[in-house]
């Protein structure tokens, strides 16, 4: 169990990294300016992130480098594709929101696995920190849902 956490953590961490490069570019395509200022406070989330995923880096004493999360990369490609194949505007924004969601997703997953990973083996505080990060994916969904809604009746306009 301790492995399988170790490893979840890893992925975790290679996948927070990889957004935290991913989202300025991200922000900086999108038309609509809530989109933006969603991924922009992302952005600093995801950067605490790190530095929570790196505390209990310390607690388990592993260092979290030197993994890819494979699953993560696949995902923010096709985010990637979607800047290369539609022209800027509100449909791309909605479709931006879309990848977006789905990273969201794919970190929730992560985290509650880990989460329970960690409680098992008694990692309380590990447990805690996880949560909130939890915590904040899940509300970082919620809010590409309502941003969306907006976007998605500009989009139906424009379109």
């Amino acid at each position: 169990m301790r492995q399988l956490l170790i490893d979840e953590l890893k992925d975790l961490y290679s996948a927070e990294k990889q957004i935290v490069r991913a989202l300025p570019k991200l922000a900086r395509a999108t038309s609509t300016p809530e989109l933006r200022e969603a991924l922009h406070t992302h952005l600093e989330e995801t950067k605490n992130q790190v530095a929570r995923l790196e505390q209990i880096a310390e607690m388990v004493s592993k260092k979290l480098s030197g993994k890819t999360c494979v699953g993560m990369k696949g995902v923010l490609e096709e985010g990637s594709e979607i800047l290369e194949e539609m022209d800027k505007g509100t449909v791309r924004d909605a479709a931006l929101i879309a990848a977006c969601q789905r990273v969201e997703h794919y970190e929730m997953a992560g985290y509650g696995a880990a989460r329970e990973f960690a409680k098992t083996l008694g990692l309380n505080d590990a447990a805690q920190l996880l949560d909130e990060t939890l915590a904040e994916e899940t509300n970082a969904d919620k809010k590409l849902n309502m941003v969306s809604k907006q976007v998605n009746n500009l989009a139906k306009q424009a379109a």
